[in-house]
Parts: C-alpha cells; structure tokens; sequence
C-alpha cells in the first residue's frame, strides 16, 4: 500500500496542514491564536518539517523530501532525474490537499474575516515590500541555504562519530527550517518550497473560500523560480565542495 508517491504526498500534506493551519490561526478573525506572532508561526513549520518527514518516510518514501527544491537538488547533485516525475507531481497534490484540509479545518472564520489578503495569506507567501529582483533573490537565498545545510547535516562527515543516529535528522532539519524561518522569512515569508507555495495558491483560487479576493498570480513565479534557482545552485556548490 505504501509507496514514494503516496510517501511524498502524505508528507507534504502534513507540512501544510501543519504550516497554513498555523497561519490560518495566527490571522484569521476570532481564532484562539489570532496574533500569536512571527516565531509562533516559524515554529509550526518546524514542528510541520519534522512530522512531514517522519509521515513521509513512514508511508514510502525512503528519501522524505517533502519539497520539489530537495529533489531537485538531489538530482542535480546525483544526476538521477528518475525521481523528479515522481516525487514533485505527489509533493504538489499533498500542498493543495493540505491547504483544502485547513480551509475546511477553519471554515467559519473565513467569513469572519473581512482583509482579503490575510486569507491568501493563510494559503501562500507573499513580499514585505514587492520589488521582483529583491523578492527573487531572497528565496534563491534562503532555498540555498536550506539545501546547503540539510546536506551538511545527513553527510557522512558530520561529527567525530560519523552521521547522526537514525531518526535524529528529521529534528535537526526541522530546527533549521525554525532558524531559516526567524532569520530569512521577513521579506518574502520564505516559501523555499515550490509546492509549498502553487499548491495552496492554486486551492486558495479554486476553492469557495468567503469573501476571498485574488490569488496574486503576478507574484506566484517568484517562490516556485526563486527556490528551484537556489536549489540548483546549492546542489552544485555541495558537490563542488565534496560534502
């Protein structure tokens, strides 16, 4: 029953249920958690980060990448593209199911709410301050560093002891997420996800969301181009640098 495909799918639909659910929290009008501020919201797409690898592993995917920019780094990296039309088709429709999930999960509050962008805003990223060349080199930046550092940390030359035991990885990814999240997210939210980002953008235009205005499809490009740049990019400079 398991499978990468499913593994995959079922992971990503974790990381956003996880993800847009504490968004949707954190803005929406009379939710428990309304105004619950940036670090809570960086904080739950840690805790989402580790639950989706561990979903993802469990369910059949051996590699729990959760995010087309890590499949993309790893085929750029290894030169097996065999994964690609795989994982990223099942990374796209898990983002769209779990966007779907915390729209239902937050049903009343979407009429509740009357700023329209604070909906989509519970769905997909958006910029600080809108200037195209800045925004795009903010995800290309925060997507190298998630795939430089996720490199470093499952290489075999990490610790005196070799690699970190089976099952620590996961956490310390998630961690690292958090970090980016505090440190890189204030211009553009840090999508570092393409499917993050189009999955729930396409359910927040699909979906019979209350009082819902557009889906900002001018800015869509730049969190699915800035992290595939980013990733590729990192992916050569990990084995450039032999980690």
């Amino acid at each position: 029953m398991t499978s990468p495909f499913l593994g995959e799918l079922l992971g990503t639909m974790i990381l956003i249920i996880f993800g847009d659910g504490v968004v949707a929290g954190a803005l929406l009008a009379k939710s428990k958690g309304e105004n619950m501020g940036w670090v809570g919201i960086t904080a739950s797409w840690c805790f989402g980060t580790i639950a989706g690898i561990f979903v993802a592993t469990a369910t059949g995917s051996p590699d729990g990448h959760i995010n087309p920019a890590v499949t993309l780094a790893a085929a750029v990296a290894t030169g097996d593209l065999g994964k690609l039309g795989v994982y990223i088709p099942a990374q796209m429709i898990g983002a769209f199911l779990g966007a779907t999930i915390v729209w239902l999960h937050y049903l009343p509050h979407w009429a509740a709410t009357e700023d329209k962008r604070l909906k989509l805003a519970c769905f997909c990223t958006g910029p600080a301050i809108r200037d195209t060349k800045a925004n795009l080199l903010s995800e290309i930046i925060a997507t190298f560093v998630l795939i430089l550092v996720i490199d470093a940390i499952v290489s075999k030359a990490v610790g005196a002891a070799g690699p970190f035991p089976t099952g620590v990885a996961p956490y310390i990814i998630g961690v690292m997420v958090w970090g980016i999240g505090l440190s890189l997210g204030g211009p553009t939210g840090y999508a570092i996800n393409p499917a993050r980002d189009l999955g729930p953008r396409i359910a927040h235009a699909v979906l019979p969301v209350a009082g819902k205005g557009g889906s900002d499809w001018g800015y869509a490009w730049i969190p699915v181009a800035g992290p595939v740049i980013g990733a590729a990019v990192a992916a050569l400079f990990v084995v450039a640098v032999g980690i």
